[in-house]
Order: structure tokens, then C-alpha cells, then sequence
């Protein structure tokens, strides 16, 4: 019930005089308790003969608990003051909180009485509504029609957005903005701008689904969390045919050890993707450091591979990361690499998780599958190797995939014991020889033009090479030293030290 509704009851002759008609009340409670905050439940309208009030500054505090309880809306009496007093009324302003001055003819018990029967109706509106909504899903409704029926029952509209800001169904202004809010926000709902946002489910949020609304919500919650729960119902009954799909790209991986091609061929029917069809290997997985509840990193990449991708595809999930046949149907691997890359980055907002995705070229046929397998494998791991991001097989076939395959600290031994004399040289006398290193190398040992890329004389490059080879002991005019220092520098990606006089 909201409190323009009791206002229009005509014999209780009540008047607002602060805040929002259109705030909605679940109960009544009566109390001149100076600290009433205790015995309230949030979204009552409280009822007050004003006993309390002996000062002007108590308005403020017994407001203020009334606030922190969540109360829906304060009725005043006149009867013990004679009126309302205006510090009060400031007070109420001032919190938000609406305020409705009760006359003095009026009581309390005849103001509940009158109200409890329009409650209870509205109980029993919410039930009606509620087993409406979900008969409507149970009975095959869709997104669409779910949406439809929730905007002529509740008159709430809005969208339903993937986690990497995909409209799902509905329409929103900005879904990447309001993705990006989902994910990063301390607790659902939120408001943000002309939207409240709601989680769909209880999963990941990174493989969520968001509900955002249009108007604030805050106030009255439960409409959207009804909303909600049956957009997780629907989500829910379409998972149920997925996981059948999951087992079938399972069976292919399991498969590629012994099976021939012909069966494997036939797998791959099984999956949607005819023999002639290009198609290409996703693998994914999304490391969560510290975390020691939810799904594990290759399940929840999965997860996520399949949202980001529209769930057209499904992922199975492996030990060592999640698999998923892509098929490109007129589309190319740079395509599809944008599109993971475009989702990726709204998803990179989450503090606590790395998306890491390697991506096969396109492959054609069964005989191609176990090799793509292995190369998306390959670039999933130069993935995790850079702390997230998407690697595609063009990127593999490099330094970069020996590298990956390196342990972590034993790269950063190696780095660092090449390259510490010139870092600790460079801080102590604000030099550049790490920086000249780098374009020296870029530039193939050019003097010239290492020179002119950083606007030095030749000489000065020349002094520099030759103080970096005093310093390392090594020999920058082999190839062999050379490698070293190009790997070196790459894995470090070393800070640029300050720009100085040559020492």
C-alpha cells in the first residue's frame, strides 16, 4: 500500500507534509519510544503521539533511528503538542523519510483498522501476481513474453544484461555501463542512474545475468526480486537441455586419443558442426587467487565462454581448462577474437578474477581437432602467463609460447640476473641504459637508429652499449647475448628508467 492511497481515504483527513507520496508501507506499528529502532522491521509506517519529543534536537534523533531501521513512512499525532512541530518536519525532509500529520479526532487504533483490510488486500495481490508469473514460466513463457506479462502485472520495465553487458531481452540505454555496475557493486540491488539493478540467481556474477529495472526500486524491493526469480527460473529450464550439449562436447574431447576419424566426424555432427563446417577451439578458464568457495577456474570459464558467445555454444569443463567447438559460420577467428575481447574487458572490472582464453585458428573437418585442441590449449596458457586476456594461435608460434612455458620464477631469476647491474646503474645515476637496451635491440644493432628513435648522438649510443657490456659481461655484437637480453626484456617488461645525461 502506498501513502498516497491513504491519503485518499477522505474521513481520515490526513496531510502530507514531507517527503514521497508514492513510497509504499507493509504494516503499521504504534510507538512514543524515544529509540524505537529495535522493535521494527523495516517498511512499517510508525505512528507517533510525538511523547518522546521534549527538546527540538530529539526530533532529529528519534528521525534518524526511525531511518536506520528502514522504516517506510512516520504518522504524526497532534493530540499531545497540539501540532506538528516544524523541527520535525525538517527532519523528515531531511532523512527522506515521508511524513503524514495525523489530526487530532483521529486515533491510531481507527487509522490501523483501517488500514490493516488494504494491506491484507494487497498480500493478496501479491500472491495472485506472483503465482501468475510463475505459472507463465512454468508454462513455457519465454524472456519475451515474461517481460511482457511482468510489465502489464508489476508495470516494471527494463532488461535482463549478460555480465559483459549483452541485452538479453528488453531494452537498456547503456548495458556495458550498467554491466560494469553489476559487477563491481558492494551489494544488489543498486541504483544506478534511472535503474536498479538485481542478480539473477546465485552463481559467479562474472557468468551472471543482471536484472536492471527502470525507476528506483530501492524502496520496494520485492518486485524486483520477484521479477528476478522468475527470469532465474526460465534461465534455469533452458541450463537443463545445455547440459546435455556439455556431455557431447565431453565425449568428443575424451574421444580424440583413440577414435578414428569417421567416429570422430560423427561427434562432431552430434555437436552441430558438419564435416565441410569451419570451426574453431575455444579454451578458457577464469583463476580466482585467494578465493576458497565457488566454481573452480575452469568451470567458471566455461561459464563465462558461454555468455560471452551468447549461449550459442556450450563449454565442457576439464580438468585443465574448459572446451568449447565454436562453429564460424561465415565469421572468422579475428572476429571471434573481437568478440571475446570486447567481453573480456567489461569483465575485467572484477577485482578477483582473470579471464584466460586461447583461441585455435580455424579448423575444417575431425582429422584438425585434436591439433586445435592442443594449439588453444597452448594459447590459453600464454593467457594465464600474462595474468589474463585473450591469445590467439598467431601468437603463439613465437618466443612468447616458450616463455609461457617456463615457470614463473624461474623467468624472473633469469631477468633479474641479467638485467639487475643496469636497473641498479640506472637508479643510481638517473642513467637510461635499460631503456637504450630495448631500442638497441629493436633496432636490430643499428647505431643510427637506436640514435635518432632516442634523439641522441651515435656516440652517446655507443658509450652506453658499451658501458651495458662492462656492467653484464656479456657481448652485444652476438647473437647469442642478444637473445638473451630481447627474452629478457620481454618478460620483465622493465620500467623506463628516467631520461639523464650519458654516464
Amino acid at each position: 500500500m502506498r501513502i498516497s492511497d491513504l491519503l485518499a481515504i477522505e474521513d481520515l483527513r490526513l496531510t502530507l507534509l514531507a517527503g514521497d507520496p508514492g513510497r509504499e508501507f507493509s504494516g503499521v506499528h504504534i510507538t512514543d519510544l524515544p529509540e524505537p529502532g529495535r522493535y521494527l522491521g523495516g517498511g512499517e509506517l510508525v505512528l507517533t503521539g510525538l511523547l518522546w519529543r521534549q527538546a527540538p534536537e530529539d526530533s532529529e534523533r528519534f528521525v534518524a533511528a526511525l531511518a536506520e531501521a528502514g522504516v517506510a513512512a512516520l504518522g504524526a499525532g497532534q493530540a499531545w503538542l497540539g501540532h506538528v512541530p516544524a523541527d520535525l518536519v525538517a527532519a523528515c525532509r531531511s532523512a527522506g523519510l515521508p511524513l503524514v500529520e495525523v489530526p487530532t479526532e483521529v486515533s491510531f487504533r481507527t487509522l490501523a483498522e483501517r488500514v490493516m483490510p488494504l494491506l491484507a488486500a494487497d498480500v493478496r495481490d501479491a500472491l495472485g501476481r506472483h503465482r501468475r508469473l510463475v505459472a507463465a514460466v512454468a508454462e513455457g513463457a519465454g524472456l519475451r513474453e515474461l517481460f511482457e506479462l511482468t510489465a502489464a502485472e508489476l508495470g516494471i520495465t527494463g532488461a535482463v544484461l549478460s555480465a559483459s553487458g549483452e541485452v538479453i531481452v528488453g531494452a537498456a540505454g547503456d548495458p556495458v555501463r550498467l554491466a560494469k555496475a553489476y559487477l563491481t557493486a558492494p551489494r544488489l540491488p543498486v541504483l544506478v542512474g534511472e535503474h536498479t539493478i538485481f542478480a539473477v540467481g546465485r552463481g559467479h556474477r562474472a557468468a551472471g545475468w543482471a536484472l536492471a529495472c527502470e525507476g528506483d526500486l530501492t524502496g520496494h524491493a520485492d518486485l524486483g526480486y520477484e521479477l528476478a526469480a522468475c527470469v532465474g527460473l526460465e534461465r534455469s529450464r533452458t541450463e537443463e537441455g545445455r547440459r546435455v550439449e556439455r556431455r557431447l562436447i565431453e565425449q568428443l574431447v575424451a574421444a580424440l586419443a583413440e577414435a578414428d576419424v569417421a567416429e570422430l566426424n560423427a561427434r562432431l555432427r552430434t555437436c552441430g558442426i558438419e564435416a565441410a563446417e569451419p570451426y574453431a577451439i575455444v579454451d578458457a578458464t577464469a583463476p580466482r587467487p585467494g578465493a576458497t568457495r565457488g566454481p573452480d577456474p575452469a568451470t567458471l570459464g566455461g561459464q563465462i565462454v558461454e555468455e560471452l558467445l551468447g549461449r550459442e555454444v556450450v563449454a565442457a569443463a576439464g580438468a585443465d581448462g574448459a572446451v568449447a567447438v565454436v562453429p564460424l559460420r561465415g565469421s572468422t577467428t579475428g572476429e571471434l577474437a573481437e568478440r571475446l575481447r570486447a567481453g573480456a574487458e567489461v569483465l575485467s572490472v572484477l577485482p578477483d578474477t582473470r579471464l584466460c582464453v586461447g583461441l585455435s585458428g580455424a579448423l575444417t573437418g575431425a582429422a584438425a581437432l585434436k591439433g586445435g585442441v592442443e594449439e588453444s590449449g597452448h594459447a590459453r596458457r600464454l593467457a594465464e602467463a600474462r595474468a589474463g586476456g585473450v591469445v590467439t594461435s598467431d601468437e603463439i608460434y613465437t618466443h612468447a609460447l616458450l616463455l609461457a612455458t617456463v615457470p614463473g620464477d624461474v623467468r624472473r631469476s633469469f631477468a633479474a640476473r641479467l638485467l639487475s647491474p643496469l636497473l641498479d646503474y640506472d637508479r643510481r645515476h638517473q642513467s637510461d641504459l635499460v631503456r637504450t637496451l630495448g631500442v638497441f635491440l629493436d633496432c636490430a644493432g643499428s647505431w643510427h637508429a637506436c640514435a635518432e628513435q632516442l634523439h641522441v648522438h651515435v656516440n652517446t649510443v655507443r658509450y652506453r652499449i658499451r658501458r651495458i657490456e662492462e656492467l653484464t659481461g656479456r657481448d652485444l655484437s652476438t647473437m647469442a647475448d642478444r637473445v638473451d637480453f630481447f627474452l629478457a626484456l620481454r618478460d620483465t617488461g622493465p620500467p623506463r628508467s628516467p631520461r639523464g645525461a650519458p654516464r
